[in-house]
């Protein structure tokens, strides 16, 4: 047998029946702020409507044209070019990364700033739908601009590059963009429409094994085998697996087994992705699979390197209910419902660098349906789906939920107050650039 036996979908099938029950007896998100006034809603969302085809226009160019993480420099260029034509100079380069942009408008209030962000993946182009992210970001800025004035605030938009593995965000955190930035808002594309879904907190490690190279026929014992030690490292992380809390998550790949067969493998080496809920089991996590390299190790007779984070770790999520609830509200206003945490199941889920901003400012990142409940993110299927119709009419809700949250924060005193002791409640900041070590 030539081909590998497809997994049986039984309970996939069962979860989707469950989920569709779910969203169906969901009760809807209230809101208990007022938030801007009636009027001043309405003008934004006049002006996401009058202006729909720039924002689709983008996203559907985006899309055709996809760049990977920091080499986004055409898709900047193009958001840019699209603030330029609406009255704003973008600037593009800024916090060290040549793909970045910020944007502002407004008087010296309270600031909120929208994400966008416009990398592609390897391979499948816009499978996470960013293309959706960075046009919706650009038009919840613009319209949110034109009604700032009203609220004495003031909203920035800020491009942040790199996502997909490479942290911008907490690139531009360090770099001290989010200092003078009160909350911060975006959104990305789904299967279906939630206020507050978790992504996992991430760490990544490479294991690096040092052995001795013998003739694996003639002389094996004065060998020392660091292929034995890689595979001895994946075998103790599967064992681990039964003892992890079923949020978490651990996956790696061989990257060196070494050169011949007939050589003891003085190197071998192995890349694991580490996934965990909370900060604290995210440390504990790591430590744990330290461990099992270390035995591994002496297991073998090899050293043993581990390389931790070449590019920032991720943080998890942490919401904030009070900011994701006028999301939800104003999203009712567009015909869509979103659903509260825990409907749609939470390990259907992956990681994001919005997490590190989240530990340091109030934050949201509400989720964006593109009306096929069995997208998938990562995949082929979701980038076909992030340039039709549906992804066109996700670009403009979701435009007008961002500038409407960002308005009524600006507008509203009481919701201002009630983000920024949710948060402080949640734990406060973090020293997030420290936090690993």
């Amino acid at each position: 047998m030539t081909q590998p036996r497809q997994p049986d979908d039984s309970y996939l099938r069962a979860v989707s029946a469950a989920t569709e029950r779910a969203v169906a007896a969901a009760e809807p998100i209230r809101s208990e702020f007022a938030g801007a006034g009636e009027a001043l809603r309405a003008d934004v969302e006049r002006w996401v409507d009058d202006n729909a085809e720039d924002l689709v226009a983008l996203s559907r160019d985006l899309h055709a044209h996809p760049e990977e993480a920091f080499a986004e420099h055409r898709s900047v260029a193009q958001a840019a070019e699209l603030l330029r034509r609406h009255g704003h100079d973008a600037e593009v380069g800024v916090g060290g990364l040549d793909t970045a942009l910020r944007v502002e408008a407004g008087g010296d209030g309270p600031h909120v700033a929208v994400l966008a962000e416009y990398d592609a993946l390897p391979g499948i182009g816009h499978g996470c739908g960013h293309n959706i992210i960075c046009s919706a970001a650009v038009g919840g800025f613009l319209a949110a601009a034109t009604a700032v004035a009203a609220t004495g605030g003031r909203v920035s938009l800020v491009g942040t590059p790199a996502e997909e593995g490479g942290g911008g965000k907490e690139h531009l955190a360090r770099a001290g963009l989010f200092d003078d930035v009160d909350a911060v808002v975006m959104l990305h594309p789904f299967s279906h429409d939630i206020a507050a879904h978790p992504f996992l907190g991430r760490r990544q490690v490479e294991v690096v094994f040092h052995g001795v190279a013998a003739h694996a026929a003639a002389q094996p014992f004065m060998g020392r085998n660091a292929l034995d030690a890689v595979v001895a490292t994946y075998q103790g992380v599967a064992a681990m697996r039964q003892h992890m809390p079923s949020t978490d998550r651990v996956h790696g790949i061989i990257t060196d087994g070494g050169k011949r067969p007939n050589v003891v493998p003085d190197r071998a080496a192995a890349v694991f992705y580490v996934r965990s809920a909370e900060p604290g089991s995210l440390q504990d996590l790591a430590a744990r699979i330290e461990a099992i390299a270390h035995g591994a190790a002496s297991m073998t007779g090899c050293g043993v390197e581990l390389n931790w984070d070449n590019n920032p770790a991720y943080l998890p999520i942490r919401h904030n209910d009070a900011l994701a609830a006028r999301w939800a509200r104003h999203q009712a206003r567009r015909g869509r419902t979103s659903l509260p945490r825990g409907v749609v199941p939470e390990y259907l889920t992956g990681s994001t660098d919005l997490g590190n901003l989240s530990y340091r400012l109030p934050a949201i990142h509400p989720m964006i349906g593109l009306g096929d409940p069995n997208l998938a993110l990562h995949t082929e299927e979701f980038a076909a789906a992030a340039a039709t119709p549906a992804g066109d009419r996700a670009v403009l809700d979701g435009a007008i939920g961002l500038a409407l949250t960002t308005v009524d924060y600006l507008a509203d005193a009481d919701l201002r107050q009630a983000a920024r002791a949710e948060f402080e409640a949640a734990g406060g900041a973090l020293d997030v650039a420290t936090y690993f070590g």
